[in-house]
């Protein structure tokens, strides 16, 4: 099966923006569509989960011969994934954290088909360690920041990113039967877990919704500092990824987590703002609290 993706993807976070470093922009491009490739194979189309995992499986094979610099492997690869060869030599990249990504998609495909659900918080954060974190762990090796703070920190802004997409994206996961909301939150909030979601009653999505923002507000608040200890452009572009973060989160609090009834978006008229809070970075912290979000949320400036 080829690996190309004919789909048009709406990000609400910059990929390769103006303020990537330029030396870095082709192997950020190269990961951005082998990630894109595998999920389109995990979620886009018709095909049954045995046709979406072999094809997972074909990836994966493929990445490791090319990290293994195998002849044959190359010549019958992709265009996107002799690419991220080339870009891969280039800048040294690690193979590891492409291959957690494609577990979590792996585990995507599994669990929508055998309607597994996320028993609890430590399930869904164990999720965001392998379908998210990498992206951040591969940009700090773009950027040649190491340490066990820095890492942890991006560990903790990738996790917000996706548990915000959870959120942004419940009724686009819900036709696919996919559901990130765990089932222990479910019945904290009188929703039968085993039931269809179809008879759940409103409040319950909801306050699944809202929890996802705040323990997303959670995660942001441990890696705000991240972009203090990056030098040059691309700390400039973690702060805008950051802050446009944190006003997805207010957007989805405002209209009190009904997101699968209308997809909250960002638009390029909020790049003014973002912009602005980038600048004074250090005084624009996310709120965290232990209360429902919308009963203890302070207004950011």
């Amino acid at each position: 099966m080829p690996f190309a993706s004919a789909v048009d993807h709406y990000e609400n976070f910059p990929v390769a923006s103006v303020l990537c470093p330029p030396a870095w922009r082709g192997a950020v491009v190269a990961m951005y569509r082998v990630a894109r490739m595998a999920d389109d194979i995990a979620d886009e189309g018709d095909d049954p989960p045995g046709v979406r995992l072999q094809a997972l499986a074909q990836l994966r094979a493929t990445l490791a011969g090319l990290w293994a610099d195998d002849a044959a492997t190359l010549a019958a690869a992709a265009p996107a994934l002799r690419a991220l060869h080339e870009q891969r030599q280039r800048h040294a990249l690690p193979l590891a954290p492409l291959l957690d990504l494609l577990d979590a998609f792996e585990q995507d495909v599994r669990w929508t088909a055998t309607g597994r659900r996320y028993q609890d918080e430590a399930e869904l954060l164990d999720y965001c360690r392998r379908s998210a974190n990498p992206v951040g762990r591969l940009m700090l090796h773009l950027a040649g920041v190491r340490g066990a703070e820095a890492v942890a920190q991006s560990d903790a802004v990738c996790t917000a990113l996706q548990l915000l997409n959870m959120a942004q994206d419940l009724g686009v996961d819900l036709s696919r039967g996919r559901l990130y909301l765990p089932r222990s939150w479910l019945l904290a909030a009188g929703a039968d877990p085993d039931a269809p979601p179809a008879t759940w009653p409103p409040p319950a999505l909801a306050h699944g919704v809202l929890q996802l923002v705040a323990l997303a507000r959670q995660q942001l608040r441990r890696g705000w500092d991240l972009p203090l200890g990056v030098p040059g452009r691309f700390g400039w572009e973690l702060r805008v990824v950051l802050h446009a973060a944190l006003r997805l989160a207010q957007r989805i609090e405002a209209q009190g987590g009904r997101t699968w009834l209308r997809r909250p978006r960002l638009h390029w008229h909020n790049s003014p703002l973002l912009l602005w809070r980038a600048w004074r970075h250090p005084a624009h912290r996310p709120v965290e609290t232990n209360r429902h979000p919308c009963l203890d949320q302070r207004p950011l400036p």
